[in-house]
């Protein structure tokens, strides 16, 4: 498995049988200069935790371009379609549910934050329930992507149902756990082999660096993954 990142949560993964991109904020994002065309090539599916403008804006040029499949809640789902995405080409779930998305399966499973996607006049599109997103492939780890959330009891569930051996993790603070909660919640919680924290660096408000995680994570037997915005790592 090969992962890139592309600064705040977004992330191209590549498999034998898929190429995803998970919350492609590829428009608009400070931390990523490099257009969405490039991200875009190949990709086969799109996957959204939830709809705030900074894991979606850049959904629909890829799709577009791509002709890939949206794995979204139901609400973003046709909220997508309504601004052009195909109808053809969408897997909606929600939260408890796994969808076959070919080559591999989604599960979607709680997260702690909110949704919505910004309009005229201050006024804000709900867009169902903010989750994560828990990937099994039949030939490499499970990865879970947290999206933004805070730390919750029921991650246990997560790790007891589904045994992810990758996880992305948010650690910026304000908006989600900072980076010394989220440190505990992969150390209480999971068996992780490798972690890579996100949505952190992106704007002034959140933490600039995953500093805090790194020192939550020193001792663990957890690989600390830290990918410059960009470069591709393999798992």
């Amino acid at each position: 498995m090969k992962l890139t990142w592309y600064g705040h949560s977004a992330f191209r993964i590549e498999t034998a049988d898929a190429k995803i991109l998970i919350d492609p904020y590829l428009i608009g994002n400070p931390s990523w200069t490099g257009g969405w065309e490039g991200p875009a090539e190949g990709i086969t599916h799109v996957l959204l935790t939830h709809g705030h403008s900074d894991h979606v804006s850049g959904a629909l040029e890829v799709l577009g371009k791509s002709g890939a499949m949206l794995v979204a809640n139901f609400e973003i789902c046709m909220y997508l379609v309504g601004k052009g995405a195909s109808d053809k080409k969408i897997n909606p779930g929600n939260i408890g549910g796994t969808v076959d998305c070919g080559g591999f399966t989604t599960t979607f499973v709680q997260a702690l934050h909110s949704s919505s996607f910004p309009g005229d006049n201050g006024q804000n599109t709900y867009l169902g329930n903010p989750g994560g997103l828990v990937l099994h492939f039949p030939e490499d780890k499970t990865l879970y992507h947290m999206g933004d959330t805070d730390i919750f009891s029921d991650m246990a569930l997560i790790n007891e149902l589904h045994e992810p051996k990758i996880g992305i993790v948010p650690v910026g603070d304000r908006f989600t756990m900072g980076g010394a909660v989220a440190a505990l919640a992969c150390r209480r919680f999971f068996d992780f082999d490798t972690v890579i924290p996100s949505h952190f660096g992106t704007f002034p408000i959140i933490d600039q660096t995953a500093e805090k995680f790194v020192a939550g994570m020193d001792g663990s037997d957890v690989k600390v993954a830290l990918p410059k915005i960009g470069e591709t790592i393999t798992l």
